[in-house]
């Protein structure tokens, strides 16, 4: 019995020496989301904003999710200058939805980047061959990926906010449409290591090496990505948009990265093992981050978000065969418990940016930081593997 409890006294002490820094750390983020700014409002265009957006939209084999926004970004009024449709050689029908769309508004162009230079992977190539084609007269670039669902007064709002802001980009958080039980489980908790990371949406970060963006919904001046060479800085990168992002506010301009939950919806994967897959292989941000940035990441997440669940139930267990009185053991169950109940009430925080309308097993977002310790090790796994394939593409 003594053995036992001298091994677990002295392994309580090790985990408070990894845990109670990155909670102090944790904490310090958290409580600036009472500051942060409120989420983006849709607005109705005023005329100094006429043409002043142009819209480019990168895609490979999109054809049974695009529709959505093709009739969403026409819906959007007289600010969008034009809609550029990127295409990657799609072989689903992806450029007979776009020309079809065009019949019904000539603001849409359908191009075709290929063939894809070295060095560049797909997606930030598409957007830079956009963005090279973009009308010189635009005072804004907004890349939009094929999977979102933007809202009336999306583009007039997101604007209106970046110019009464001060901000050169800006992107969004989006309202996440869940389906399938296994992603109503996983997907929150994946969402988690991020928010443990960094700020707050709403709160401008200082750091630019902390800045956060969402490629999703990018809005950008067009001056000022044309002083940065458009997204060259960011070609090789699998998370184009916060590598690009970074750049943007290490070059001195504002970058802010905002609530969208009222205006922009998306579906990014079907299920949970396509989740795991695709999402899973760009949380790490290793293509904008630092090995030392990476490393202390790994150590938060690890700290705050995969033990807690472990530590708690292995206390449980071993509560059964020996007696712990006040000690390390249960200053470390009570840290524990302390973080879990931070996870279980952010549930109330991040509620908002869910659909489950259309969920079966919806429920199951309420239990997703049962899968915490699986997220932080998909983060763990991509941190170290470089991806050979993205969106059927090869590399």
């Amino acid at each position: 019995m003594l053995d036992v409890w001298t091994i677990a006294s002295a392994i309580s002490l090790l985990l408070l020496l990894i845990q109670l820094p990155a909670t102090a750390i944790l904490l310090s983020r958290l409580v600036k989301g009472p500051s942060r700014l409120p989420p983006i409002a849709p607005k109705n265009p005023t005329p100094e904003l006429l043409g002043a957006v142009s819209v480019v939209i990168p895609t490979l084999n999109e054809a049974l999710r695009i529709s959505p926004l093709l009739d969403a970004i026409s819906r959007q009024s007289y600010e969008v200058r034009e809609i550029i449709v990127v295409d990657s050689k799609s072989g689903d029908g992806t450029p007979d939805l776009v020309k079809a769309a065009q019949q019904k508004d000539p603001r849409f162009r359908l191009m075709t980047d290929d063939p894809l230079p070295t060095g560049w992977v797909g997606r930030p190539w598409a957007l830079h061959y956009g963005f090279l084609q973009t009308s010189e007269g635009s005072e804004w670039f907004l890349g939009m990926d094929a999977d979102t669902q933007p809202s009336p007064g999306l583009v007039a709002g997101l604007v209106k906010t970046a110019e009464e802001q001060g901000y050169d980009l800006v992107s969004l958080s989006p309202r996440f449409i869940l389906k399938y039980p296994g992603e109503c489980l996983l997907q929150p908790a994946l969402l988690m290591t991020l928010l443990y990371r960094f700020d707050p949406a709403g709160v401008n970060t200082d750091q630019p090496e902390r800045v956060m963006a969402n490629g999703q919904c990018f809005l950008c001046r067009r001056s000022v990505l044309a002083a940065v060479g458009g997204y060259t800085s960011a070609s090789g990168s699998f998370c184009d948009d916060v590598t690009l992002a970074r750049n943007i506010a290490a070059s001195g301009f504002k970058v802010g990265f905002l609530d969208g939950a009222k205006v922009l919806k998306v579906r990014m994967y079907e299920g949970a093992m396509e989740t795991w897959q695709q999402w899973g292989r760009s949380l790490d941000l290793k293509d904008a981050s630092s090995r030392a940035q990476i490393w202390g990441d790994l150590w938060l997440l690890s700290a705050v978000q995969g033990l807690p669940l472990i530590v708690v139930l292995s206390y449980l267990s071993l509560s059964r065969t020996v007696s712990l009185s006040p000690s390390p053991p249960l200053l470390l169950l009570g840290l524990n418990l302390f973080l879990l109940v931070i996870r279980f009430a952010m549930l109330f925080a991040i509620a908002p940016s869910y659909d489950c309308t259309q969920a079966n097993g919806g429920w199951l977002f309420w239990l997703s930081p049962l899968a915490d310790p699986v997220a932080v090790l998909r983060i763990f796994l991509s941190a170290f593997r470089t991806p050979t394939e993205w969106r059927g593409r090869k590399y």
